[in-house]
């Protein structure tokens, strides 16, 4: 295996181009009309219950931190916060930019606007991001949002179990959009016409930052930054270790999704703080059905579907062993039988 060319802007991404794998028409299992029709009906029930929930929990966690400190049991109040801030916020980003956690598009876009400032990310960016990663789901040279290449950055992904790479990548980029620039490979995939709504929001969230800053050397106290800031660090954890899962070991440059998406079976409090993300390959075959839709769909299209990973720990082994032969060079990745009910890959555009 050669090292592959991950950049936006280089010669993968002009070979995919070429060859038709960017923007290509991906396989798709077939459901009837009137079973799609209600599984990608939107309601507000479900994405309210479960943000008064978050919300809740967010403030109270935040009270029992500040009020117990300095002492060392405000630790598991702050850590449970730093969960629910630096990794719930990151399903919520995801399902509120598709526009399908609430039926009322104002709320989508109030919780999509938070979880974006939870998680560094440019709300305008990381709308277009999503958008190719998408439309290009590890499509090496076109997918933004590659997490575990090929060979694997193993040290990056150890590391960002703390968030640091990734929020430091997000605070740089808030700083540079602030002065009036984009990265040129954000430019790449955000039009010319979005380019003042990306300054315009890193602006409001320097001058946050700036006020956050501010209190702490004023008061002399940590505490606004484990409230603002420094939770995307020690809350990271939880969305690193779900969100490898979602591609990693699988193939690249395949125009279906049951080869380079992972389905696992989690546990009720991840599957809260990851609003079912687990649901992966569903999610990318059928991008429009909703969160609380997402085990009724895992449902109508298991019989053309590889089967899920069981646990998350039965996930990480299968897939550890074939980052570390990846770290070797190997040119190997996870192929899973389907069920014989199943149409077989769609392993190219044709």
């Amino acid at each position: 295996m050669t090292q592959r060319d991950y950049s936006l802007l280089g010669a993968s991404g002009k070979h995919a181009q070429e060859i038709g794998l960017a923007s290509a028409e991906w396989y798709k299992t077939e459901i009837a009309r009137k079973d799609m029709k209600a599984l990608i009906a939107r309601k507000d029930g479900p994405a309210l219950r479960d943000t008064a929930i978050l919300f809740t929990a967010l403030i109270g966690f935040a009270a029992m931190g500040v009020l117990l400190w300095p002492s060392y049991w405000s630790i598991p109040f702050w850590l449970a916060y730093g969960v629910l801030y630096g990794s719930a916020m990151d399903s919520r980003w995801h399902e509120c930019g598709h526009g399908t956690a609430f039926k009322t598009r104002k709320y989508n876009k109030w919780l999509y606007q938070i979880a974006s400032f939870c998680m560094v990310r440019n709300p305008v960016t990381w709308q277009w991001s999503h958008v190719r990663h998408h439309s290009d789901t590890i499509i090496v040279g076109r997918d933004p949002e590659i997490l575990a290449m090929r060979p694997p950055a193993m040290a990056r992904i150890i590391i960002n179990l703390f968030g640091v790479l990734d929020a430091w990548h997000g605070w740089r980029l808030m700083v540079l959009n602030a002065m009036g620039r984009l990265d040129p490979q954000e430019a790449s995939y955000i039009p010319q016409s979005e380019h003042s709504k990306v300054i315009r929001v890193a602006r409001i969230w320097v001058a946050i930052y700036l006020l956050t800053l501010g209190a702490s050397v004023y008061f002399w106290s940590l505490i606004p930054l484990m409230i603002i800031g420094l939770p995307r660090l020690y809350g990271a954890w939880h969305h690193v270790l779900t969100g490898i899962l979602q591609h990693a070991g699988l193939a690249d440059n395949v125009v279906d999704h049951r080869l380079n998406c992972r389905t696992v079976y989690m546990n009720p409090i991840s599957r809260f703080i990851y609003w079912n993300m687990n649901y992966h390959t569903e999610h990318h075959m059928f991008p429009l059905v909703p969160f609380h839709q997402l085990p009724q769909l895992h449902d109508a299209v298991k019989h053309d579907f590889p089967a899920p990973s069981p646990s998350i720990w039965q996930a990480y082994k299968d897939v550890l062993p074939v980052l570390w032969r990846q770290l070797k060079y190997e040119d190997v990745y996870i192929t899973r039988p389907l069920p014989t009910t199943a149409q077989p890959y769609k392993m190219t555009d044709e």
